[in-house]
């Protein structure tokens, strides 16, 4: 029974937010007049020498004693005597442990936010140092339209903009002070809820006892705020993978970020991507089990709450280490310019155009469509490549194919496209300018 409720072993990484905590709730009581300030002061002191035993490695935790909370009271007890009995009054674990939560998740979010940014800064870097790469854009996995290499880029910055939003608005939901909720009820004492707030850094305040020390929502939050993040990752690594096989060559890894075959001396695997493929699903699965473990309770404090724990450190620790990680990796691509524009000439990439070079002559969307689809398909059977093609090959599809359609080009393609989002090169200068701002703080 004492193994099997036992949390210490993981809540233990909770002792400085319960420190703090307590520390602010003594001096609380206190101020209130609710205990003396000696005792106050006693019980500050002791809390401060208990963080750093714990700090230095000499503090022993206890299964018997269930958790963090009884951990450090226990020792607290042991130093000081009675008066480390009064630190308890006027709150319950059940408002101390949300409070815990919000204080770490607090600072996980600030340092989330951090980290996509370093790796925001790095997708910059390589795409403004590879701004005149040409590459071909890709649906179905199949070549599509050529595009600049910086433009698919900053996609990535994009999606990791929206992640970075949605963590400072799920920061707005953990910003709440639920110490003073007691059990489930609120506390007999007058205790002043504005001065916590304000000790521990809370902009806000909850506004019923109930919801208070039962809500996960902000932990839930966090979770699917990082699932998202996480599949981001999850389709970069699944690109690198791609661009650093010999198949496509677009890129190659640094050897800091690769590993070698055990049998076959030739390979660079492209490990830390693949790595972070498989962790989305672990953030993905942490997810879903606390959605599970709420998904029924009864007002207010279950025992079911204190799985909520491991999944969310296990998830906090697995999107550090990969933005991390990635921010590194990211830096130190070294892109294959001339093969990926090499690529992006082969592949009927020009199709699209060659269709709007009739649209422009006065054939229907798709009539020319067909056009060109019937034209490609004679390139192949012929094997042959647009450029290839003689002009007198292009009348057979379409009277309209005059000399000028030789002027059908990537570069020209790229260059068409200079509408706001779009792959032309004044474009990606531009976006290349917004996103330095935006990472600078600077907004739009």
């Amino acid at each position: 029974m004492q193994n099997y409720t036992s949390s210490i072993h993981f809540d233990k990484r909770l002792y400085k937010e319960d420190i703090a905590g307590s520390i602010a709730h003594a001096r609380m009581l206190a101020k209130q007049g609710i205990i003396s300030d000696k005792d106050a002061e006693l019980i500050t002191m002791a809390l401060t020498s208990i963080r750093q035993d714990i700090e230095q490695g000499s503090f022993e935790f206890r299964d018997d004693l269930e958790d963090i909370h009884m951990n450090i009271e226990a020792r607290l007890i042991d130093k000081i005597g009675d008066v480390g009995r009064k630190l308890h009054t006027a709150r319950s674990r059940n408002d101390q442990v949300s409070l815990d939560m919000r204080l770490f998740l607090k600072e996980a979010i600030a340092q989330t936010i951090t980290r996509l940014i370093d790796l925001q800064k790095a997708i910059i870097n390589l795409a403004d140092a590879n701004l005149d790469v040409v590459m071909p854009g890709y649906t179905h996995l199949q070549r599509a339209q050529p595009v600049l290499f910086a433009h698919h880029m900053l996609a990535y910055f994009e999606m990791l903009e929206r992640d970075v939003e949605r963590f400072r608005d799920a920061l707005k939901r953990t910003d709440v002070l639920p110490l003073g909720s007691g059990a489930l009820a609120g506390v007999p004492y007058p205790v002043d809820r504005d001065f916590l707030a304000r000790e521990l850094g809370f902009s806000r305040i909850s506004q019923n006892s109930m919801d208070a020390v039962s809500d996960r929502d902000f932990i839930i939050e966090f979770q699917a705020a990082a699932a998202v993040t996480m599949m981001h990752l999850s389709r970069l690594a699944e690109e690198i993978v791609l661009w650093s096989s010999a198949e496509f060559g677009f890129i190659m890894l640094d050897d800091s970020y690769v590993t070698g075959s055990s049998i076959m001396p030739q390979k660079k695997n492209p490990d830390i991507a693949e790595l972070a493929r498989a962790k989305t699903g672990r953030v993905y699965g942490n997810l879903m089990a606390m959605l599970t473990i709420m998904k029924a309770l009864p007002l207010t404090y279950n025992r079911d709450m204190q799985e909520d724990k491991e999944g969310l450190f296990d998830t906090v620790d697995t999107l550090m280490s990969t933005l991390e990680v990635f921010s590194g990796m990211v830096a130190t691509i070294r892109v294959r310019g001339d093969r990926a524009s090499g690529v992006a000439e082969e592949g009927y990439t020009l199709a699209t155009d060659l269709a709007d070079y009739l649209v422009v002559k006065g054939v229907p969307f798709r009539e020319a469509h067909g056009i060109v689809s019937r034209l490609v398909q004679y390139a192949m059977d012929m094997g042959k490549s647009f450029a290839g093609l003689a002009l007198s090959e292009y009348t057979e599809f379409s009277p309209l194919f005059e000399e000028d359609v030789y002027n059908v080009t990537t570069e020209a393609s790229i260059a068409a496209r200079n509408v706001l989002g779009g792959t032309a090169r004044e474009q990606v200068t531009q976006q290349l300018a917004r996103a330095r701002k935006i990472v600078q703080g600077e907004g739009e």
